[in-house]
């Protein structure tokens, strides 16, 4: 199984932008598709969006669609989420997680390998 650290966190104003990191090891990562998932206080987790192991076809929740970008370099191992206009509900713990099969269904049961998780926050 492929292991994955997130980073790029970390507290911005409202409207500000974030670039948030996925660096994979210990498997072929090319193989795998990644998503990024993210779940706030009190709230269930929510699939924002997936890229497939090539990096060429991305599929993306409804919300928040126009403001996120996913992108992917395999030869870094790194799959990246950049976030724009960021608003304070943005706020949560962003996850990525890798998925040997079914990257594509935004269900969490369908990624085998999760980070730890790095922390967004937007307020000013």
């Amino acid at each position: 199984q492929v292991q994955l650290v997130e980073s790029g966190g970390g507290l911005v104003q409202p409207g500000g932008s974030l670039t948030l990191s996925c660096v994979a090891s210990g498997g072929t990562f090319s193989n795998y598709g990644v998503g990024w998932f993210r779940q706030a206080p009190g709230k269930e987790r929510e699939f924002i969006g997936a890229t497939d192991p090539s990096g060429s076809t991305k599929y993306t929740a409804a919300s928040p669609r126009s403001r996120f970008t996913i992108s992917r370099d395999n030869a870094k191992n790194t799959v990246y989420l950049q976030m724009n206009d960021l608003k304070p509900e943005d706020t949560a713990v962003y996850y990525c997680a890798a998925s040997g099969g079914r990257y594509w269904t935004g269900r969490s049961a369908d990624f085998g390998s999760w980070g730890q998780g790095t922390q967004v926050t937007v307020s000013s």
